[in-house]
């Protein structure tokens, strides 16, 4: 295998894939990136078995040129820094010796110990015929929106994943850690097979890094076992969830009950109370706030045996009255998802959830489970 590179453009394609590189793998092949080059193209793959990350650099005069097709793997952690720090505008490099790797400019020369690339596991990163079609723009609100409820507790591990539930051209996404609940709906241009799956969202989240804010779209291919995101010159598959369609707790029901009351309120006067009465909860585990509507009033109360009490009031349309506790940093990362200037709560009782709603739209919905202090 011998090339010359673009050093910049094979810099930005390794950033990319070592997002899939674990330092904690105990397999040593797999703290790798598998070189792959055609006439064509050069192929670039990383994975840490729990999620694989694939991109490619196509063959031209200004990017790639080719003068030896072949195949190698070559540590992930060294061939990143080598291409980082050296100092010329194209690389080239080239294994000799069966496994040996030079990578040179005119100035520099790294003598690298390569893999022969039939240790690498074999990963199948073939496609669907019908895959699941949604802009990159609505693909990144599903995910920011949502991803800030699922839960980092691996005993409970359906909790740990984002829910996408898809039916005929309506897919419905849901994360809950059971405390709180983030749920959006959102239309799609097509119409699909019925489908549920559950992708873990620390996957996500990484894949939420490579997904630019340009315009286009990203497929969703989705299997018994697996799911893959394509998308620009990036293939991404991560595992689901192990479960059956249906085991993500059920919400139907709790987006449905009925409220006895409503207020709408500035999202921004609301998210500023709520800030500042958090600011005497300095235990995370612990972020309590009480709010209380006695009919025109609204009244946000905190307090701290050991350092005080904080008192906020608001004059608000409502003749209605309540008094609920809640997790302060829920609230106001419920908030940071609303994107109208008002906010609607949506009250029960004092022992149901709060839920949140934007102006005018239905489909997002945020829940608070309230909390009791007595």
């Amino acid at each position: 295998m011998k090339f010359k590179i673009k050093k910049n453009v094979l810099q930005e394609k390794l950033n990319d894939v070592s997002k899939a590189i674990s330092s904690k793998n105990i397999i040593p092949i797999l703290t790798g990136i598998k070189f792959e080059l055609t006439k064509e193209r050069l192929i670039l793959t990383a994975s840490d078995n729990d999620i694989t990350i694939e991109t490619y650099i196509e063959v031209d005069k200004e990017n790639l040129t080719v003068d030896k097709v072949g195949s190698i793997v070559i540590k992930g952690r060294y061939i990143l820094d080598i291409v980082r720090k050296m100092n010329s505008e194209y690389i080239d490099i080239e294994v000799i010796d069966g496994n040996k790797i030079l990578i040179y400019n005119s100035n520099s020369e790294f003598n690298l110990n390569g893999i022969n690339v039939k240790e690498y596991p074999v990963i199948n990163l073939d496609l669907t015929t019908d895959p699941i079609v949604i802009s990159k723009e609505n693909f990144k609100m599903l995910i920011n929106k949502t991803s800030y409820a699922a839960s980092n507790d691996e005993s409970r591990i359906m909790l740990t994943g984002i829910d996408f539930k898809i039916n005929d051209n309506i897919l419905e996404c849901a994360a809950t850690d059971s405390y709180r609940l983030a749920y959006i709906k959102l239309e799609l241009d097509n119409k699909y097979k019925n489908i549920e799956v559950v992708i873990p969202n620390k996957n996500l989240l990484e894949l939420m890094k490579l997904v630019t804010d340009s315009e286009g779209n990203v497929e969703i291919h989705i299997f018994s076992n697996k799911v893959i995101f394509k998308f620009d010159e990036i293939i991404f598959q991560s595992r689901i969830i192990s479960g059956t369609a249906g085991e993500y707790p059920s919400i139907s029901k709790l987006i449905s009950e009925n409220s006895n009351f409503v207020v709408t309120i500035n999202k921004y006067d609301f998210y500023g109370m709520i800030d500042r009465a958090s600011i005497l909860n300095n235990d995370r585990d612990n972020n309590i706030v009480t709010l209380e509507i006695n009919k025109k009033d609204m009244k946000i109360t905190s307090m701290s045996l050991e350092i005080g009490k904080v008192e906020e009031t608001y004059v608000i349309d409502c003749s209605e009255k309540i008094k609920i506790s809640f997790n302060s940093k829920f609230m106001l990362d419920s908030l940071k998802t609303i994107d109208t200037e008002n906010v609607k709560l949506f009250f029960i009782d004092e022992i149901r959830p709060i839920i949140l709603k934007e102006e005018n739209n239905d489909n997002l919905l945020q829940l608070i489970s309230p909390t009791r202090t007595y």
